[in-house]
């Protein structure tokens, strides 16, 4: 079963994204994976980006994939510092996922994440 959701990524998609990867799935992980992923297109790519998110199961895993129009902003981790209010999103990311990566497509990118079921 997948959810496909395309949006803008803006503040207001956050809650709404969240909302439905938690219905779909019933996994904290996946959602806060979602959250994480939109958040930081929005944070690096701007407000209005369009996205797509695709949340995907299978019987021993969950995979969660975002997809936006800038194959050129690839996603750094970062260590943030206690003093620091963001910078955490990727940490996250590798924290709750079995594994994660990117994959460039022509005019795209789509960073992925796999979560064991829960």
């Amino acid at each position: 079963m997948t959810l496909v959701l395309r949006l803008l990524a803006t503040p207001g998609a956050v809650p709404l994204a969240r909302h439905a990867v938690r219905e779909h799935t019933r996994s904290h992980d996946a959602e806060l994976c979602a959250s994480e992923l939109l958040t930081n297109a929005l944070t690096h790519l701007g407000e209005g980006t369009p996205v797509t998110l695709r949340v995907t199961g299978r019987a021993t895993r969950t995979r969660v994939e975002l997809t936006d129009p800038d194959p050129r902003a690839w996603p750094v981790p970062q260590e943030a510092t206690t003093e620091q209010e963001s910078g955490r999103g990727l940490a996250l990311l590798d924290a709750v996922a079995l594994r994660w990566g990117v994959i460039q497509g022509p005019g795209s990118k789509t960073v992925w994440a796999e979560l064991p079921q829960p």
